[in-house]
């Protein structure tokens, strides 16, 4: 992101920063391309970055040991995705990271984020809300897994992702909601022909 000081403004929106503050912002974010398949990172990888999605769309998987997939989390611009278990307790990946668009990303690895905090207190603040924000979602997510049917899954699934499910496979959906496609095919036949 050398010397384009209005990817920092667009990552930290709302922020304010001096010209210096941008500068170093921009020198620790690396702008990265991946195509669609791509695997950035899977299972037992070391994690050091998380990503700032500029556009695309990407998904984070685990595989159980019966080849299962379960779908943990897409991503799209303006979201922040990794195997945040990995990148937080240093440990190796248990997931999978799977680029479902072409798409371009700002990497930040660990230790330039630290200097970003640093440097720029104001972006740990803003990263910590981010991060609030989605261990809420994920929380959320889990009561909604452990509490509802299938199709109330889904229902909720249409009202917080409803701009990215045209993006998205049957099976990465299905795979997220803890369902079969079948299952998945059945829930929309029954939801669209009442």
């Amino acid at each position: 992101m050398k010397n384009d000081t209005s990817k920092v403004q667009e990552i930290f929106k709302g922020l304010s920063f001096t010209d210096e503050e941008l500068k170093f912002a921009s020198s620790v974010f690396h702008k990265k391309h991946y195509k669609k398949g791509a695997l950035i990172f899977k299972a037992n990888d070391i994690i050091d970055d998380m990503f700032y999605i500029y556009q695309g769309c990407l998904r984070t998987y685990y595989m159980s040991t019966s080849g299962k997939e379960y779908t943990v989390q897409f991503g799209i611009k303006d979201w922040w995705i990794t195997d945040f278990t990995a990148y937080f307790s240093s440990s190796k990946a248990i997931m999978n990271l799977e680029v479902i668009e072409d798409t371009t990303l700002y990497s930040l690895s660990k230790f330039d984020k630290e200097l970003l905090y640093s440097e720029i207190p104001q972006v740990e603040t803003f990263i910590r809300k981010k991060l609030e924000s989605a261990f809420a979602a994920f929380q959320k997510r889990i009561i909604v897994s452990l509490s509802q049917s299938a199709t109330e899954r889904y229902l909720v699934f249409l009202d917080t992702h409803n701009n990215i499910e045209k993006r998205l496979k049957n099976y990465h959906i299905a795979s997220y909601l803890g369902i079969t496609n079948e299952s998945l095919s059945r829930i929309r036949k029954e939801l669209y022909n009442s």
